[in-house]
């Protein structure tokens, strides 16, 4: 038996040897909230790929299907989350379905932490069939969701240009049954600025919530698998939404301030910061990520504007 499972998290997203994206993001946090971590490495990167260049394996089906085969024989899924990512074929994503269903039966209480990630900015950065599935069966099975503004367009076919489009968007997904949804950024705020939004479903009606963040004119890669692990951690720790919220954007923007210090104390006046130079600084975050200081309050959207 695997024994009690009130936080074990079965994480199922890319992995690298060098930097932080995926799974080397999400485990470190997590643990440090007190978290088992049993993660499934959807690919194994020598990096990630925005360098250019990368070498590595790439999981199909069949070996989630022998992963899974094992843990079932030993009685070990017994989990209390699941958090996925980056997931590359839709075979997979399929496979993955199946996984969240077979534990939500042995745990009716499991929470699936869903980060529908298929691209930004207008591209995809997967195959265009894993869209399907992900629209019509994974989101029904997510209690959690985290889209990017783009992804959501994505999952409900509808176009996001402004604060009202997205919030019918994210009202789509939890009539599909998603009861939290967080729209980590947006670009149709006013310039220098962007706009996170927090919905989730209550007895009482839903609630919604806004923060308005500062722009860094930068570019991170693993922030929005930081984004998934936070708020995982903080809707567990604290069972409310706007805490939640606050408490995960204060830790990304804290790893990301750290981040690019560390980025412009390392590269040569006038230069650019390279790749390596931009991997997030996350050990060197652990008390901003045990303990995020909130300097960016959440306020209350108008239900008007629902």
């Amino acid at each position: 038996m695997a024994g009690k499972c009130e936080k074990r998290v079965l994480s199922i997203q890319s992995s690298v040897v060098w930097g932080y994206v995926g799974n080397k993001t999400a485990a470190f946090p997590l643990q440090m909230h007190g978290f088992d971590v049993s993660p499934i490495n959807t690919v194994q990167f020598s990096n990630h790929t925005e360098y250019g260049h990368f070498r590595g394996q790439v999981l199909n089906d069949t070996d989630l299907d022998d992963l899974v085969a094992g843990l079932r024989t030993n009685n070990l899924l017994q989990f209390s989350h699941v958090l996925t990512g980056y997931i590359g074929s839709r075979s997979f994503l399929e496979k993955v379905a199946d996984v969240i269903k077979e534990l939500r039966n042995n745990n009716p209480n499991l929470t699936y932490v869903c980060d529908p990630v298929m691209g930004d900015g207008g591209h995809l950065y997967v195959p265009a069939d894993l869209v399907e599935p992900y629209r019509n069966t994974i989101v029904p099975l997510a209690d959690i969701l985290t889209p990017n503004q783009f992804e959501l367009e994505l999952l409900t076919e509808r176009k996001v240009t402004n604060e009202h489009e997205a919030l019918e968007a994210m009202g789509r997904l939890h009539d599909k049954g998603v009861g939290t949804v967080v729209l980590s950024s947006t670009d149709f705020a006013t310039e220098g600025t962007l706009v996170a939004l927090a919905s989730t479903n209550k007895e009482s009606g839903r609630e919604v919530y806004r923060i308005s963040i500062p722009k860094v004119d930068a570019t991170f890669v693993g922030t929005g698998d930081l984004f998934a692990c936070s708020l995982l951690t903080w809707l567990h720790r604290d069972k409310e939404i706007k805490s939640a919220f606050e408490k995960t954007v204060a830790t990304v923007q804290a790893v990301m301030a750290r981040t690019l210090t560390y980025a412009k104390e390392n590269t040569s006046l006038g230069t650019k910061p390279g790749m390596a130079a931009m991997e997030l600084q996350l050990v060197q975050s652990k008390a901003d990520i045990e303990t995020p200081v909130v300097t960016l309050q959440a306020t209350k959207v108008s239900q008007k504007s629902l």
